[in-house]
């Protein structure tokens, strides 16, 4: 089999089984993340609180790909782990199949994260250059009882990755043996190896080069129609989302300011913020791009440490007034499926 083959083979034991495509499968209410920031080295003093996410909202129905988008620091990667449980968020509910994650102990939620893995965005850094190939993506599945030998944990790891387009008689090699582009999948293969239901792709193609992005992407989609997965997909660059992605939410400053079906919200974006985002995208003809409005931003993204009051985009928008600066926007839906907080959306 060859790095690129699809996943066309796959084994029935992939498949596990999977809630009925269209129902909510996570439920992310009011989530807030502050990290408490201290001074002192014998008394530790809290002197303030960084927002890194502020009062998040949305589900994730099963067999689709939610697309999160934002700049660097908004929170992007913390809302993952925060719905991974790899941090315990300071409030709000993580429901995953009706069941509230955050109000779990320990014991009753290794259960669940046998249903929800995680792609990391970096293949250099985030496989164990001590253990070969076969022993990262073969842990997981010797751990939850899934393989019974050697031999069956052998063939798991070949299975696996045939699935994600690599050569098996890799197993024996180290990641640093590998490509940026094969590491990838082994991250692929690994985050496949206990059948999960939920997969979290942290900025998963950004460290790689855009022909293997290209490749990853496709890989992703394919085992989607084939396992029946759900993804959540953080990203900063727009078309690998707009590509990938059934529904995008943007976030700005730990909020989400605005989630609309992606053909929706690239053709006709509501909030200011999400306008100014699309607006640098450049468009490959010249003529077109010539006659484009850009919205052009001020300032920088204020402090989580120190949020602005009121909307928390209000110092850079060109829309503000009085009102933006005093009054949180509701999260309201102004069309079908296409919710938006700003005051003065038309």
């Amino acid at each position: 089999m060859t790095e690129t083959q699809s996943a066309a083979s796959m084994p029935p034991a992939m498949l596990a089984a999977q809630p009925a495509k269209g129902e909510v499968l996570v439920d992310v209410r009011h989530l807030k993340m502050h990290f408490p920031v201290t001074t002192g080295i014998i008394t530790r003093k809290v002197v303030g609180w960084v927002k890194a996410v502020d009062d998040v909202s949305l589900t994730i129905r099963q067999g689709e790909t939610l697309g999160l988008v934002g700049e660097s620091g908004c929170g992007k990667t913390t809302t993952g782990r925060c719905i991974l449980q790899l941090v315990k968020p300071t409030s709000g509910e993580v429901r995953f199949e009706d069941e509230n994650l955050c109000g779990l102990k320990p014991n009753a939620l290794q259960a669940y994260r046998r249903k929800m893995q995680v792609i990391f965005q970096d293949p250099y850094s985030s496989l164990n250059p001590r253990m070969t190939i076969g022993q990262i993506i073969g842990e997981a599945p010797s751990v939850y009882g899934l393989t019974k030998s050697k031999e069956e944990n052998r063939d798991r790891v070949a299975e696996l990755m045939q699935l994600a387009g690599l050569n098996p008689h890799l197993q024996s090699r180290y990641p640093h043996e590998l490509s940026g582009g094969q590491r990838q999948r082994v991250g692929i293969a690994r985050a496949l190896s206990i059948n999960p239901t939920f997969i979290v792709c942290d900025e998963a193609v950004s460290a790689l080069d855009v022909s293997i992005q290209a490749q990853i992407i496709n890989l992703l989609e394919d085992l989607q129609n084939r396992l029946g997965l759900t993804y959540l997909f953080i990203a900063h660059d727009l078309a690998v989302v707009r590509h990938i992605s059934d529904r995008v939410a943007v976030m700005y400053l730990g909020k989400i300011v605005e989630l609309a079906p992606s053909g929706q919200l690239y053709t006709e974006p509501l909030h200011p913020y999400t306008q100014a985002l699309l607006s640098a995208v450049p468009i490959p003809d010249p003529k077109i791009e010539a006659t484009r409005d850009h919205v052009l931003l001020k300032g920088e993204v204020p402090s989580p440490l120190n949020p602005p009051n009121g909307c928390v985009f209000h110092p850079r928008c060109p829309k503000a007034t009085d009102l933006c600066k005093q009054a949180i926007p509701e999260f309201i839906e102004k069309r079908p499926g296409h919710w938006v907080a700003c005051h003065h959306v038309d």
